[in-house]
């Protein structure tokens, strides 16, 4: 997670109620790391700590530490117990205390900007033989996600900075930044997700205001929101119906890369 405040601050309750779908892509740019160097495990964005386990499994006696803005995502993430430490940062301004074996950050990154700068920093911090994998969701061009911001001017014009919601360059342009500095691969991967109708709400919509709406929804009065809420409803019922068996299949986008140096 990016930044927190008390305006701000992620609901652990409200991400976590997709946490399985969630999870498999963050399993997924684990199992396609091949080496990480001799250094610590850095989970950057730990959030509330899903994966904690699972890199202390992976790291054979290395210490795992989560890095993440949100209080209350570390508050979370204290309770799993997968952490050799943890630390509240702005990961602008992180910097690890020596050099990283493996830079792990799922869904995460992409909430940071200026990423020709980003990227190139936190390869620069492995140690050697260490690896940088990165999972970016590469959603923001399809309904689900564009509706929210076009929505929003229509309701609400200049009242959402265009410059608030997450950012994810051409995939060219990370290979661009990255290749030139190791081993670098790039793939992505469409996940058909199964989700289940919900009374009163569509499930796309409750999958995505706990994420990518967040910075939307939080600039606008509780009246406010309930309208924008509502449109968003009504498209979505178009754009993902509901099916017979009362389920929508939902595709989300992820691009997935690994930089070993």
């Amino acid at each position: 997670m990016t930044t927190a405040t008390v305006k701000s601050d992620w609901n652990p309750r409200a991400y976590a109620r997709f946490q399985d779908l969630r999870l498999r892509p963050a399993m997924d740019l684990l199992n396609a790391v091949g080496q990480m160097g001799a250094g610590d495990v850095i989970d950057l964005g730990c959030g509330a700590g899903q994966m904690g386990a699972a890199l202390a499994e992976r790291a054979m006696g290395r210490d795992v530490i989560g890095v993440d803005a949100s209080p209350a995502m570390l508050e979370k993430a204290r309770q799993t117990r997968g952490y050799k430490s943890l630390g509240q940062a702005d990961i602008r301004e992180w910097h690890p205390r020596r050099a990283p074996g493996l830079i792990y950050s799922n869904a995460v990154l992409h909430w940071i900007g200026d990423h020709p700068a980003l990227m190139p920093r936190l390869a620069a911090m492995l140690g050697k033989g260490g690896t940088l994998a990165v999972q970016l969701p590469h959603q923001n061009n399809a309904p689900s996600h564009r509706v929210w911001r076009t929505l929003a001017e229509d309701l609400f014009p200049g009242r959402i900075d265009a410059g608030s919601g997450p950012d994810v360059l051409p995939p060219v342009e990370y290979d661009t930044l990255l290749a030139p500095k190791g081993k670098f691969r790039m793939w992505e991967t469409e996940y058909y997700q199964r989700l289940t109708a919900e009374p009163g709400s569509h499930p796309v919509r409750r999958y995505t205001e706990s994420t990518y709406a967040r910075p939307i929804l939080a600039e606008l009065e509780p009246d406010e929101r309930a309208a924008l809420i509502a449109r968003y409803e009504d498209v979505m019922q178009t754009a993902y119906p509901v099916r017979g068996d009362g389920t929508v299949l939902f595709p989300f986008r992820r691009l997935f890369f690994t930089l070993t140096v």
